[in-house]
């Protein structure tokens, strides 16, 4: 089977130099092939030119992006230009940092070859923050399964079916959020066990602020649903509290408000016309191999 690597990246080379190479160390003794491709979204750090051997990857081609559309919009551009443009079986989007573990891709082939021609996702059982973005992280989980009712313990680590790949690009919320679009595009994915690195070198970028925006953007792929359950919400909140009613009770109610006005924005990235021409912000390939 023919499996592509999609990697986004910003000025964060040196992490994505040695992620090869870990690519490259973890895929020996496999009978498909491997291809990486990475989307280089705009980085105004210059890469090193330095020459590998890399005797288990079969390609690997770097799309300079124009300007700059941020990580989400890397991994659809990724994933329209392979499908228009690639051979493929199946799409691994990872991260470049060395979070998503590169020991884990074998595991994702392994599951491909015996998955029914059905996606495969890392489901996160184990994370490297700190107790504080952990417990954050939960809450985002919990949040988005009580307005949405959709269960997505997974990120961009995966490994998509061409089908998959295909609903996906036809969907003008994979414009706005990976995981939200997968989930609503699939309703069935199979899971497998994920545990999060750490980031090669530097502090990982998945600020507190990074992380609500993440947890917001899922949401209004499911926007409808979120202000149906926003509305019950409110009902049975103010009866719960009427008699008791104040400042302090209302917070609930502000920080439901300013949710609302946010996934409402967010949700306006959601613009097919932009995702079609997608591939039109690439400025050049570099095969590298």
């Amino acid at each position: 089977m023919k499996f592509k690597i999609l990697i986004p990246v910003y000025n964060d080379w040196q992490s994505v130099s040695k992620l090869l190479d870990d690519i490259n160390f973890n895929l020996s003794n496999l009978d498909h092939e491997i291809s990486v491709i990475i989307i280089n979204d705009a980085s105004n750090h210059d890469r090193n030119e330095e020459e590998k051997n890399f005797e288990n990857i079969s390609s690997i081609k770097i799309l300079n992006m124009k300007i700059n559309q941020g990580h989400a919009r890397c991994i659809a551009t990724g994933l329209k230009y392979i499908y228009e443009k690639e051979n493929f079986d199946y799409v691994i989007p990872m991260d470049g940092d060395g979070e998503d573990r590169p020991e884990e891709i074998k595991e994702f082939i392994n599951q491909a070859q015996a998955s029914n021609e059905k996606s495969i996702v890392g489901e996160r059982v184990k994370r490297s923050e700190n107790l504080f973005f952990k417990t954050c992280y939960q809450l985002h989980k919990l949040i988005t399964l009580t307005f949405t009712g959709k269960s997505i313990k997974y990120g961009n680590f995966t490994c998509l079916t061409k089908s998959t790949v295909e609903k996906m690009i036809n969907d003008k919320s994979t414009w706005n959020s990976f995981s939200g679009s997968l989930r609503k595009v699939e309703s069935e994915l199979i899971s497998i066990s994920s545990t999060r690195g750490t980031r090669y070198f530097g502090p990982s970028k998945m600020s507190f602020y990074n992380l609500i925006k993440h947890s917001l953007s899922i949401i209004s792929v499911f926007r409808k649903t979120f202000l149906i359950r926003s509305a019950l919400f409110v009902i049975i909140y103010i009866l719960l509290i009427k008699s008791n009613a104040s400042l302090i009770t209302a917070i609930p109610l502000v920080f439901l408000l300013i949710a609302v006005y946010s996934i409402s924005n967010l949700a306006l990235r959601e613009n097919m016309a932009e995702f079609d021409k997608a591939l039109s912000n690439i400025n050049d390939i570099d095969k590298i191999k």
